[in-house]
C-alpha cells in the first residue's frame, strides 16, 4: 500500500498523504494557503470549478483549484432574485 497519493493543486502535481484530505493536499502546497482556506479566504474547487468541501478524501488524480471566496455584493441587482 501506497503512503501517498498524486494529486494537482493549482496544476502543480504533489505527493499528498494517502487517506488524506483536500485541505491536506493544499497543506502540502502551501501552508499559506491552507491557512487561507482554514480562515475562509479561499474555497477549494474541483477541476470544474465547483466548490468542494476541505475535507474530501483524497484519490489519484485529484484536481483542485483555490480561489478567492467573495462575498456577494448586496448592491448587484442579481441579488434581487435570492429566496
Amino acid at each position: 500500500m501506497t503512503t501517498t497519493v498524486r494529486v494537482f493543486v493549482n496544476g502543480r502535481g504533489l505527493d499528498a498523504p494517502a487517506g488524506g484530505t483536500a485541505l491536506d493536499a493544499v497543506s502540502v502546497h502551501s501552508s499559506a494557503d491552507a491557512a487561507a482556506v482554514h480562515e475562509g479566504r479561499l474555497l477549494v474547487t474541483d477541476s470544474r470549478g465547483l466548490p468542494v468541501p476541505a475535507d474530501t478524501p483524497l484519490f489519484n488524480g485529484a484536481l483542485f483549484r483555490l480561489i478567492p471566496n467573495r462575498e456577494r455584493d448586496a448592491a448587484d441587482p442579481a441579488t434581487q432574485f435570492d429566496s
